[in-house]
């Protein structure tokens, strides 16, 4: 079936046509990948329809254009876009009373409808603490 539609609408667009459903599947499915294999899909079919290339060559002209597309892309997002998502971002400096108690170094605190664990100097149930750090997911909290 597929060697058929390669026939019938040439192989430049079978490339172009892969392309563009691998950067439309990306709508559907999180990440940013398969848009890198959908514009190498789409400059091989370009390339195509410039020169004759047998499907061996096309394969790997794919190949490298997709190691490069996706090696560019891995290099250009490395730096945080934002602070989304980021929960150490907004807790550190934030003020609450505590949860739980903070017995032998261990307690929890409620942020947003979230129960966090925390560790820190022992303090009663409902004392005020602020946020001074984060290990993983246990904040650090000191006495107001």
């Amino acid at each position: 079936m597929l060697s058929q539609l390669t026939a019938e609408i040439g192989p430049a667009w079978a490339w172009i046509l892969a392309g563009l459903l691998l950067m439309g599947t990306e709508l559907a499915l999180p990440g940013v990948f398969l848009v890198w294999l959908g514009l190498a899909a789409l400059m091989t079919g370009l390339l195509t329809a410039l020169v004759t290339l047998p499907w061996q060559a096309q394969l790997l002209v794919f190949a490298g254009l997709a190691v490069a597309s996706v090696t560019i892309a891995s290099r250009l997002t490395k730096r945080p876009i934002s602070g989304l998502n980021r929960a150490d971002r907004g807790l550190i400096g934030r003020e609450g009373a505590l949860a739980a108690a903070i017995v032998g170094g261990a307690g929890s605190i409620c942020f947003d409808d979230t129960l966090w664990r925390v560790t820190g100097p022992d303090l009663p149930a409902g004392a005020r603490v602020r946020v001074t750090g984060m290990t993983g997911t246990v904040l650090t909290v000191a006495p107001v």
